[in-house]
């Protein structure tokens, strides 16, 4: 049996969506009749979801889920299969509850698959782009195990806490781009439209300028001229840069080339290796094997030359190595982590060591952000001061000669 998302119109000519679960498109259609609609269109649910990007030839347009709506899915499916509920039944009432078209259509693929006989791992599998190797990976463990619910809680909390970091990310940088956005554009239609006004002024005095209004005329001048050109350059740089960054061996370098920078690179090593932490911590508490956790954690970090790293760590890991070793070499891990991580070894408790080391990088990029915010916005403020100041002295300047001339 399937899913089939229908569109149908009723007897007063309203129309109607939804989804339904069939051996056929001839049975939906059926059906349809039967409940008083008619049927417009009928197509498999999910097929979007299931294309895989990575393949060419793919005939949608692959779309996520959000992280919050994932979350919240996972944690309803943990309180479910924890009351002793099938899992096929668990996912009709997750899907029943929705009011999101996308979500109900995604569960009620899943479903036809794990009625079909297939584990809810490997019907997830189909779905790529929204359940990735670590959901999948920890939900096959969970059922192996026989502590699914166990297993989807983490995962909702681990959505969630991802989610979070994300939001509190984007939140810190919204503030700064936008003031800077602001101030640049205060300054440009100051330089483009009133002091072209106010130079006309000056223009017909015939007196010696300041080098300040000199320059402040000149820098007006070639924003008039040559402003729009400019724009129209970065922007052609901007989509020029992102086309080379298609090539993986581009994007790599570039990644690498991030982590050399001050401040940024910190905040991305920092991000990355909590990253690393707590998902290796919530695999080891699933009973997922160390290779195989390792590479599955690799697959989640963004940054493709910790990625290359921690892939090069499994492989010396495989060899015979230590954890702590070979994660050592990558000389990208905190030294606290990996005093943590031998401890662990040490102990049979890598999972809690781990855990805590993710909550201790997390702490670390929280006071990193703020005390980075801190120092941003009066840098920022002070900046902008300066650059209405030299635009205010330099209109100043000739009126105060003006008169001085005068006066004698």
């Amino acid at each position: 049996m399937a899913a089939f998302e229908y569109q149908a119109v009723d007897a007063k000519g309203k129309r109607k969506k939804g989804v339904l679960e069939a051996d056929t498109v001839r049975q939906v259609r059926q059906l349809l009749r039967d409940q008083g609609l008619i049927p417009v269109s009928v197509d498999a649910a999910a097929d979007e979801e299931r294309a895989n990007p990575s393949k060419p030839g793919t005939r949608r347009f692959v779309r996520k889920v959000k992280a919050s709506d994932l979350a919240l899915i996972t944690r309803q499916l943990s309180t479910l299969v924890s009351s002793a509920l099938p899992i096929e039944q668990a996912l009709l009432a997750v899907a029943d509850q929705t009011d999101k078209p996308r979500l109900k259509k995604l569960l009620m693929a899943v479903r036809s698959k794990v009625v079909e006989g297939y584990s809810l791992a490997e019907a997830m599998r189909d779905y790529p782009r929204v359940f990735d190797d670590l959901y999948t990976a920890m939900v096959g463990a969970g059922e192996k195990s026989g502590h699914l619910d166990q297993v989807l809680d983490k995962l909702a909390d681990y959505t969630e806490q991802r989610q979070h970091m994300k939001s509190q990310l984007t939140q810190a940088m919204v503030y700064p781009i936008m003031l800077t956005l602001v101030a640049l554009s205060i300054i440009i239609f100051l330089m483009v439209s009133i002091v072209p006004q106010i130079v006309e002024n000056f223009a017909t005095m015939g007196q010696t300028l300041p080098p300040t209004t000199t320059a402040m005329i000149a820098i007006s001048e070639f924003l008039q001229d040559y402003g729009v050109l400019m724009l129209l350059l970065i922007i052609a740089a901007i989509a020029g840069f992102r086309f080379w960054l298609r090539k993986p061996e581009n994007l790599e370098r570039y990644h690498r080339k991030l982590l050399q920078l001050p401040l940024l690179g910190n905040v991305i090593r920092g991000v990355s290796t909590a990253r690393f932490a707590r998902t290796l911590s919530i695999l080891s508490s699933s009973a997922v094997p160390l290779l195989d956790g390792l590479r599955i954690t690799a697959s989640v970090i963004g940054n493709l030359a910790i990625r290359r790293a921690v892939n090069e760590a499994a492989d010396r890991v495989r060899e015979g190595s230590s954890l702590r070793a070979a994660l050592q070499q990558t000389k990208l891990f905190p030294p606290m982590m990996l005093h943590m991580i031998a401890a662990g070894e040490r102990s049979g408790e890598l999972e809690q060591m781990l855990k805590r080391s993710a909550d201790n990088q997390d702490r670390e990029f929280e006071n990193l952000v703020n005390v980075s915010l801190k120092v941003f916005e009066p840098v920022l403020i002070v900046t902008m001061a300066g650059i209405v100041f030299f635009i205010v002295l330099s209109i100043i300047q000739p009126i105060l000669q003006l008169n001085n001339s005068v006066g004698l």
